[in-house]
């Protein structure tokens, strides 16, 4: 099992020495890297046993994050109903306000935070929040999408020591790309889909040559348990201080 109480001693010393919460990326894909048929698709890919680890995670962070592609895929209500422990705080990454009203988050005992950009629109912003979210405006980054690093600096001020990230791949992607994960766990199911990538290029743009393989994400402390038929691997996303 992952190492659950030092995740949790480690994400509060990162919160009071960087302000903001450690952050945990966590996903399942099948043996090919692939994290659905296609785009839009739900697939479910962990079985039973290692979703109610992902289960235990979730009671062990502060918060959980998915993106409004995810919310509209597959409605998660994102709690921690197959273990014993406390529900997570939900949040949502959602710039243009497309969550649905009827949202499973919504029926959620802890009000769903939706962190959206300031040109989303105030009438949409109202019945969020009478549908019983709570919307925070976030500035945009260069591609319109809330600004990560002012979303973890606005988690941290909320008091969240640690978050859960879920996906979907973009927004995986982009945690990556802007190295601000500190924690990886990939659940890898025993089958091949040749679909959606969980991780996209983390190429900041297409015309990049001569990289190495020092450029890229590297994994420290990795290790693994199978769990089911599943295998669960986790690791840091950077060295830890001494």
């Amino acid at each position: 099992m992952p190492p659950l109480e030092k995740l949790l001693a480690r994400a509060e010393r990162c919160r009071i020495q960087s302000g903001r919460p450690l952050v945990s990326l966590t996903y399942a894909q099948s043996l090919d890297g692939s994290l659905a048929a296609r785009r839009g698709n739900s697939l479910r890919l962990s079985g039973t046993e290692s979703s109610r680890m992902t289960h235990k995670l979730r009671a062990a962070h502060d918060a959980i994050l998915v993106g409004i592609n995810t919310v509209l895929t597959d409605d998660p209500s994102l709690t921690t109903r197959h273990v014993p422990g406390d529900d997570p705080q939900p949040v949502v990454l959602d710039s243009r306000l497309q969550i649905p009203l009827d949202a499973k988050l919504f029926s959620n005992p802890l009000k769903a935070w939706v962190f959206t950009s300031a040109s989303s629109d105030t009438d949409k912003r109202t019945a969020i929040e009478m549908a019983g979210g709570l919307v925070y405006e976030l500035p945009s980054n260069e591609d319109g999408r809330p600004d990560l690093e002012m979303l973890l600096d606005r988690l941290g001020d909320l008091e969240v020591d640690s978050l859960m990230v879920e996906g979907g791949a973009r927004v995986i992607t982009s945690f990556l790309k802007h190295a601000l994960a500190d924690l990886l766990f990939v659940t890898i199911a025993p089958r091949l889909v040749g679909g959606l990538h969980a991780v996209e290029s983390l190429l900041s743009s297409a015309g990049e040559t001569n990289l190495q393989v020092a450029d890229f994400p590297q994994i420290f402390d990795m290790d693994s348990e199978k769990v089911g038929d599943d295998l669960v691997i986790w690791g840091w996303l950077h060295p830890e201080p001494a």
